[in-house]
């Protein structure tokens, strides 16, 4: 059988670099008793935000609520969110890898992509030295792992940095993308959710490189332009060039909303919530996105920020659907004696809408 179509071994060297559990990781960098046991983050909200990899091993999952975390692992060390020294490890992170390239699209809190195209020359080394090069630092530097792909795109770039977790370098050549793709179910390409997974799965496409496999004609023909854009980077093509500045579309959408007084009242703070979302839902339909994926926070008086993530059912650009999940999500999180002087909403897992 043929391998798919492929360019040059890398004619474009692209990093995806992940950090491994990274909330978890932050506590365990700045508190080193922490390491090597099982620490959860999302205290505040009753429910695991974050897990480190002695957490997972021992059955924590995301979402999982706190007291089923310590019938289920009673060592677990359980944690407020606290993400103004996560923001501050991040920007770390990020200026890390610039000291390489300044092509870096910080493409969310935990990671980013980093194009390192032509510098084997000016920094005498291979593309992967460079990338073994810039792990070693990231670990050195901030006392926790990070899992590294180098490809010819950042689709297949994704693929390789989730390979091997935590704290893998995978390296995947033109000429070797076939035997990744082999192995890899459809579902687990960035960009392929489970409206689009079902799809493939009726044409009989179980595997990335069925989908790759597949002729052009027939892709354009029952897929959007984004994902037939997915399917260009599958078989080797340099689609998804890297956001490092100004765009004129969005990884992640953020609306947040100082009011005064601060204000303890539950209602109010929640309508200042929904303004928020509803602001951020007009930026997603002028930019013709949508949303499946939306992290609210309230900040107190005194500057201290507590989160709460979820994943919407299907990806939507009207408030009233993320407000149906939300809402609950809020009053878990609102503390009635605590005064309030922010709300802010992050909308993420953005894809073009349909």
């Amino acid at each position: 059988m043929e391998p798919p179509l492929t360019l040059q071994t890398l004619p474009r060297a692209i990093l995806h670099i992940d950090g491994d559990a990274f909330f978890a990781s932050c506590e365990q960098s700045r508190r080193p008793q922490l390491q090597g046991r099982p620490v959860v983050t999302g205290k505040e909200r009753g429910i695991a935000a974050s897990m480190s990899y002695e957490a997972k091993a021992r059955g924590v999952t995301r979402g999982m609520r706190l007291a089923e975390i310590r019938k289920r692992c009673p060592e677990a060390v359980i944690l407020p969110s606290d993400y103004e020294t996560y923001s501050l490890l991040s920007k770390r992170f990020f200026a890390i890898v610039r000291r390489y390239t300044p092509d870096v699209e910080e493409y969310s809190i935990d990671e980013c992509f980093a194009d390192v195209t032509g510098l084997r020359r000016p920094l005498r080394m291979s593309y992967h030295q460079i990338a073994e090069r810039i792990k070693h630092d990231l670990d050195t530097a901030l006392g926790f792992t990070f899992s590294v792909g180098l490809a010819p795109n950042k689709v297949v770039a994704k693929i390789a940095s989730k390979w091997t977790k935590p704290s893998g370098l995978t390296v995947i050549p033109g000429r070797e993308l076939h035997q990744y793709l082999a192995q890899l179910p459809v579902e687990k390409v960035w960009g392929i959710g489970h409206q689009t997974t079902a799809l493939l799965h009726k044409h009989g496409v179980q595997t990335a490189l069925q989908f790759a496999r597949q002729p052009e004609a027939w892709v354009k023909k029952y897929f959007s332009k984004p994902f037939y854009q997915i399917w260009q980077e599958l078989n080797g093509a340099y689609i998804f060039e890297l956001v490092t500045g100004e765009h004129d579309t969005y990884h992640t959408i953020q609306k947040v909303k100082t009011f005064t007084p601060p204000s303890s009242h539950r209602e109010f703070v929640f309508a200042q919530l929904a303004k928020n979302i509803e602001s951020a839902c007009i930026k997603l339909r002028k930019y013709q996105l949508a949303t499946e994926r939306v992290l609210i926070f309230l900040r107190s008086q005194d500057f201290r920020d507590q989160g709460l993530e979820m994943d919407l059912s299907g990806p939507t650009s009207f408030p009233h659907d993320i407000l149906r999940v939300v809402s609950p999500a809020f009053h878990d999180l609102f503390a009635p004696a605590t005064l309030y002087r922010a709300t802010g909403v992050i909308l993420c897992k953005l894809s073009e809408a349909s």
